[in-house]
């Protein structure tokens, strides 16, 4: 009973992105002891990450919460896209990281600085990585099961710093082996084209979905799925088709609108129990749905997507110059 309470309560995407603002105050605090016993430019970028994953969570956690407010008369359709603006915002912050690792770096390699007490470095780095690592690997596991785009966002920032960091300590134990102290500035420059790439990734995910892009093609063909089986053409000649079908997501949300074409001699009430039951197994299939279902007559096509001419202009007759 106690675990069931407690995974209700944290293992949602509120409850793990305060999580990960916790475990970023705590790997902050032990990245940045890591770089102050050894003055590593390559802990120093992780560290740097690491403040990043702090601003990250704490507007995920905003957005999200942004995001589970009911619809009101500003927004009607509800407040499901915000989330897109934490996966936005952390790209962003990436970008910046990654331009002061890449700054530091620079001037470490014009005035190279030997490293020391690596052994307390290396293992403050590695156990901050684990703690990433494993909370990475539960907030995405959650983030598919609720379809939250800011803490899937968050879970892949989380397991590009694990990336990054075991970069660093790799770098510094080959500091260590060779003697090459311009190694650590190297390897701080890699870790920032790595950060880079992540916030440009998340900058890209973020326009997709403002820009209200398809469901997933699997789902598509599971919406697909339960059209064909609604579809027919009777011996009397009684036709049920559909068309028009268009997918978009919202944040968690998903959404498909569609036109039901049926005998136009149906009466409303017989129309309406099939397009209930239509509706009532398109949730089914594909959970979370809101299905918008236009009933049109058979033989009627729609001509919404049809681009209409301008009219011609008005030439003036004569007449119209009399006084």
């Amino acid at each position: 009973m106690y675990w069931h309470h407690f995974r209700a309560r944290w293992f949602t995407p509120k409850g793990l992105l305060r999580a990960s603002v916790v475990v970023a105050i705590i790997t902050i605090a032990m990245k940045t002891w890591a770089w102050w016993i050894t003055d590593s430019v390559g802990l120093l970028s992780d560290a740097m990450e690491s403040l990043v994953n702090l601003a990250s969570a704490i507007f995920g956690l905003m957005m999200v919460t942004l995001a589970s407010l009911p619809a009101d008369e500003e927004h009607p359709y509800g407040h499901h896209k915000a989330e897109y603006f934490s996966s936005g915002f952390e790209g962003i912050l990436i970008g910046v990281a990654a331009l002061g690792i890449i700054w530091a770096a620079v001037e470490r390699l014009l005035h190279p600085q030997a490293v020391g007490l690596l052994g307390w470095g290396l293992t403050l780095s590695v156990l901050s990585s684990a703690l990433n690592g494993l909370l990475s690997w539960i907030m995405k596991t959650v983030a598919l099961e609720h379809r939250s785009i800011a803490l899937m966002a968050d879970a892949k920032h989380l397991m590009a710093d694990v990336w990054t960091s075991a970069g660093v300590v790799l770098g510094l134990i080959l500091v260590a082996v060779t003697g090459w102290g311009w190694l650590d500035s190297v390897v701080a420059l890699v870790v920032a084209l790595v950060i880079l790439k992540e916030g440009v990734s998340l900058l890209w995910v973020s326009s997709q979905g403002l820009m209200d892009e398809a469901l997933e093609p699997q789902v598509q063909a599971d919406i697909q799925a339960v059209l064909d089986n609604f579809a027919h053409h009777s011996e009397k000649n009684e036709v049920i088709r559909f068309d028009h079908v268009a997918t978009r997501r919202a944040g968690q949300r998903r959404y498909v609108n569609l036109h039901m074409h049926m005998p136009a001699s149906w009466s409303l009430g017989r129309a309406a129990t099939l397009r209930g039951n239509v509706e009532r197994e398109l949730m089914n299939a594909v959970p979370g749905l809101r299905a918008t279902i236009e009933l049109l007559p058979s033989h009627l096509e729609s001509h919404f997507d049809e681009i209409q001419s301008p009219p011609p202009p008005m030439v003036p007759s004569a007449g119209d110059f009399k006084a």
